[in-house]
């Protein structure tokens, strides 16, 4: 008898599966012949013996001894891994309710850490992610596939591409739209892209390191976003897109934007990095434009540590994204498969001979940005919690506003932009001028009561190091932008932040501003 052994009692007839064999006793999961209430594919196996079907609960374990069983058959190697995955996966459950479950739970306001963000999971993040490690794929796979198929319904778009990044999909977005293949619309060097300075620095870079130059115009203070009605002064005959985010989760003036940019013939990426969730006139951001991106890191809206994606509803558009994203190549296979276009030795492109192998035909100067199977495993249970987490971040952004409302002598408090409803990143305050207290001060005296504090990124891109020899251009100033490098800073909205912690945020900040009334 050995593990995957079906055995019977010598004294019951009751029949069970060995798990494990010792000297002199055995380890076994109980079967029953009856289908089982309550039933869930996290617990139970179907198990067939001869004519009948058995069922296996992998939470019914017990040891017998040997000589009180007798042997009936043995499962198939497939049925043993399944039963073998079940149970391992049964374990992690365990372990996370002893190791993970309570974890940020409790608040003490004395030593305990307010982050800013952070990751919002559960036993089933942790399933799904050991589920995916037994498969040892590593590279994309099912999941990565169940993940981007889910992601496009979520956001009601034909097409969504995992990537290894937030940074990454933007590159990808924007490499895009270099490609030959847009003819009279691809984007060349020194071609100009309008933006803003007041973000992250990778919605511009990937402008900058594909030769074309950035045209930065202000932002407004309250929403953060695009002036919008300065966009169609800074357009020229070299302009050829728009490519701006979502500040802190509250969308930009998307009816404006889409109507310039139609009138202009220009390709507009919506960076939706910190705006999973976020509405504008009821429908989703980063599905107006051409593009949208999202990133996976932590403090986003869901997270699979890592991780990003890039989506449209133009399928050449899709086919170039993919190609940028996987070595530039112009076969469309995924891992794994060969010859999906059925004339994989057939194609004669470039100054190739005729039927050099397809799948190692390059029609981009692309990279490798792809995403691990284990990443997107992750995703796929993340991705059910965002209206959840979407609510919550809305919640907590509304308590935030009500205890800070009446403080609008000392800040400017954030406002959603009009017809938007925002899943909000962070909770973002600008110091007004004339109080009698600096950013700095503020934000060292919530840091040192363990509150994390962030800035709105960059503040300005043009004063950052990196851009001092960046060709670039300004179109009007960039007042507003400098008074947010200066004297703007966020606090945290995200799903793990409790009610305690919130009221906890709140009193701190009232405290400051009473005291240097």
């Amino acid at each position: 008898m050995n593990i995957g052994s079906i055995i019977e009692s010598k004294c019951t007839g009751l029949k069970a599966l060995i798990y494990e064999v010792k000297d002199t006793e055995v380890g076994v999961y109980t079967l029953s012949n009856v289908f089982p209430e309550n039933h869930s594919d996290k617990y139970h196996l179907e198990i067939p013996i001869e004519a009948e079907f058995y069922y296996l609960d992998i939470r019914l374990r017990s040891t017998i001894e040997m000589d009180k069983v007798q042997f009936v058959t043995t499962i198939s190697p497939v049925l043993l891994e399944k039963v073998l995955r079940l149970d391992i996966l049964f374990k992690v459950e365990g372990y996370y309710e002893l190791f993970h479950h309570d974890k940020n739970k409790e608040f003490n306001s004395k030593s305990s850490m307010v982050s800013y963000g952070g990751r919002v999971y559960d036993e089933k993040e942790m399933r799904s992610l050991v589920d995916s490690s037994l498969d040892f794929w590593l590279t994309a796979g099912r999941y990565n596939k169940q993940f981007e198929k889910e992601y496009a319904e979520f956001l009601g778009v034909r097409y969504a591409l995992l990537t290894n990044s937030g940074s990454s999909a933007n590159l990808l977005a924007f490499s895009t739209l270099t490609s030959p293949k847009l003819k009279d619309r691809q984007i060349k060097p020194g071609d100009e892209v309008i933006t803003v300075a007041a973000g992250f620095p990778t919605t511009v870079t990937p402008i900058v390191q594909n030769g074309a130059v950035p045209v930065f115009i202000d932002v407004e203070l309250g929403t953060y976003n695009i002036i919008v009605d300065r966009i169609e002064e800074a357009i020229t005959s070299k302009t050829k897109a728009i490519m701006i985010a979502h500040t802190m989760g509250n969308p930009f003036n998307l009816e404006r934007v889409m109507e310039i940019a139609m009138k202009y013939n220009l390709w507009v990426i919506e960076d939706n990095c910190d705006a999973l969730g976020s509405t504008f006139n009821d429908k989703l951001t980063g599905t107006h434009g051409d593009i949208g991106t999202s990133s996976f890191y932590p403090p986003h809206h869901m997270t699979m540590g890592e991780g990003g994606a890039v989506y449209t509803n133009n399928a050449l558009l899709k086919s170039i994204i993919e190609s940028f994203r996987d070595w530039g190549r112009d076969c469309w296979c995924p891992s794994g498969c060969d010859n999906t276009c059925n004339k994989r030795f057939g194609w004669e492109l470039g100054s190739l001979p005729y039927g050099y192998d397809h799948k190692y035909t390059y029609s981009h100067i692309g990279y490798n940005l792809r995403v691990t199977e284990m990443q997107a495993a992750i995703g796929v249970e993340q991705l059910k919690k965002v209206p959840t987490f979407t609510q919550a971040r809305k919640d907590n952004f509304k308590r935030l506003y009500d205890g800070l409302k009446d403080l609008e002598e000392y800040f400017i408090l954030p406002r959603a932009t009009e017809k938007s409803d925002p899943s909000w990143f962070g909770f973002i305050l600008t110091v007004q001028d004339g109080v009698k207290f600096t950013k700095n001060e503020i934000i060292t005296y919530l840091e040192e009561s363990r509150i994390q504090t962030r800035m709105l990124f960059a503040g300005n891109l043009t004063r950052q190091p990196a851009f001092s020899n960046v060709n670039y251009r300004i179109s009007g100033d960039l007042k507003n932008t400098d008074k947010i490098m200066r004297d703007t800073f966020l606090v945290g909205v995200y799903p793990g932040l409790t009610e305690e912690k919130i009221e906890y945020v709140v009193s701190k900040i009232r405290s400051f501003v009473l005291e240097r009334k």
